[in-house]
């Protein structure tokens, strides 16, 4: 009673066409292959220009790692000391 017999599947698949017709569950699967050929196509890409982008950046602060005193100056004020 555990699985499903293909008598179980064919119903459902009945139930489905009548319900959405035969029409709107081809545009669907059409759309999803659609998707799946663009999301090939974008893995396939050598460069893509905002990784690109992200790895030139750097850094704008410092952060003190665990054990180590933050301290208090800012640049502004550790310049004028």
């Amino acid at each position: 009673m555990g699985s499903f017999s293909i008598w179980h599947w064919l119903v459902v698949l009945l139930v489905v066409l009548l319900l959405f017709g035969s029409g709107k569950v081809s545009n669907l699967m059409g759309d999803f292959a659609k998707g799946i050929k663009s999301f090939k196509k974008n893995m396939a890409d050598d460069s893509d220009a905002s990784m690109e982008e992200a790895s030139t950046e750097k850094p704008t602060g410092t952060l003190a790692g665990p054990g180590v005193k933050a301290s208090s100056k800012t640049p502004e004020t550790a310049r004028q000391a």
